[in-house]
């Protein structure tokens, strides 16, 4: 998958788009505006979800089910300046980078929203996303979101 996803060979995904096209939709909608920490661990959440088991196993599976990311992730028009970075960011992560801290987490959503759930064990803080994994309330060890870790490594 990662050599067809880097080759940026056509066809290997949805609607003929490759691995890395649907990386790197999935990392502009959702993290274009941010740092590169908050792209890397946009696009560590994809990969978790290709690899855990109740999602589809590929990037443009995972990044085309209903209701997971941005409306229009696949569809919509891409134009910014920040295409250069985001595509670096997405090569990045095929490759198997790793945003530090962000473990399992296969959920995430913007900083500053707070939701009552107690099931939400916080992991990572970057590019203006808080990141979490979904966990028994007995076992959430982290309710609240951690400090940002932008810019740190």
């Amino acid at each position: 998958m990662l050599a067809l996803a880097l080759a940026g060979l056509a066809g290997c995904g949805r609607g003929g788009m490759s691995e890395l096209e649907c990386m790197e939709r999935a990392i502009y909608f959702e993290a274009n505006r941010s740092s590169r920490d908050g792209m890397i661990a946009v696009g560590n959440v994809v990969m978790n979800r290709v690899r855990a088991q109740g999602y589809p196993n590929t990037v443009c599976g995972v990044v085309g089910q209903k209701g997971q990311f941005a409306p229009g992730v696949l569809t919509r028009r891409m134009d910014s300046k920040s295409l250069p970075a985001v595509r670096e960011a997405a090569i990045a992560v095929l490759r198997g980078e790793r945003q530090p801290g962000i473990g399992n987490a296969m959920f995430f959503h913007q900083k500053d929203h707070r939701f009552s759930y107690d099931n939400m064990h916080y992991v990572l803080v970057a590019g203006g996303n808080a990141f979490y994994e979904k966990r028994k309330s007995h076992l959430v060890t982290q309710p609240v979101p951690p400090a940002p870790v932008d810019g740190l490594r």
